[in-house]
């Protein structure tokens, strides 16, 4: 019984990190990727027209408006899809149980890493508060920005807390985002921030203001630069001011 239940472990173990099917389609692979070809294909890419500060998508090539008024801390961002379709349900399911799937987004995500992100010597991730990751189980932001560490060869660290709970955030804006997250993240390991080149790894980027606030604790503690990536993010639906009144 013991040698039975050693084994079933082994398995599960080696069936979670090679995968035979799909994550998306439930279809098999037979070449190790994660998801299958269609289901890549199909995937809402964030490509063509992007702010070059947050990298949303926007309808016209340009700065979008709120990166004109107030430029996020973070020198650059970049996502690999808009938050739609099945990247969207992705980073739901990843949120809401299944746990696996950062091997699944991180796949997705090295090949933007590599190309925008060679200077990054860095890696580090959104924390939660201890109470909330209890809650959840796990910390994704964590999971996803460790295996893109250990893919891409970038140090990773976890010098930062979040040392109290913020509000929902999903029907506020960027500047009540910002109040509601204003002060909550405190540095630990100063040393290991300066000087540091450092990569944010999340699941989504909103407005941006998680990754701000974030940006600004690590910049007060010394490092040289800070930088954003998310598998996806929301599309600035108004890019250049807000619609028109009715």
């Amino acid at each position: 019984m013991r040698l039975f239940s050693f084994l079933r472990g082994k398995l599960k173990k080696y069936d979670d990190a090679v995968n035979f099917t799909c994550d998306i389609c439930g279809r098999e692979v037979f070449d190790g990727a994660r998801v299958c070809h269609p289901c890549r294909g199909s995937l809402p890419r964030n490509a063509q027209n992007i702010c070059p500060f947050c990298g949303r998508k926007v309808k016209e090539e340009g700065v979008c408006l709120e990166c004109k008024q107030k430029p996020l801390s973070v020198k650059k961002a970049r996502s690999v899809f808009t938050h739609d379709g099945e990247a969207a349900r992705l980073v739901v399911r990843f949120k809401r149980g299944e746990k696996y799937l950062y091997r699944t987004l991180a796949e997705l995500t090295v090949p933007l890493v590599e190309r925008e992100f060679p200077m990054c010597d860095a890696v580090t991730f959104v924390p939660m508060t201890k109470r909330a990751e209890k809650k959840r189980g796990y910390n994704q932001s964590r999971l996803f920005a460790e295996e893109i560490a250990a893919r891409t060869q970038k140090e990773f660290l976890a010098p930062v807390i979040k040392q109290r709970e913020t509000s929902q955030q999903k029907t506020l804006g960027r500047a009540d985002r910002e109040k509601n997250l204003e002060g909550c993240f405190h540095i630990t390991d100063r040393k290991a921030v300066k000087d540091r080149r450092i990569l944010i790894v999340d699941d989504t980027l909103t407005t941006g203001a998680t990754v701000s606030e974030l940006a600004n604790a690590l910049l007060r503690a010394k490092a040289k630069e800070v930088y954003a990536v998310t598998f996806t993010s929301v599309a600035n639906k108004h890019p250049f001011g807000l619609p028109p009144q009715e």
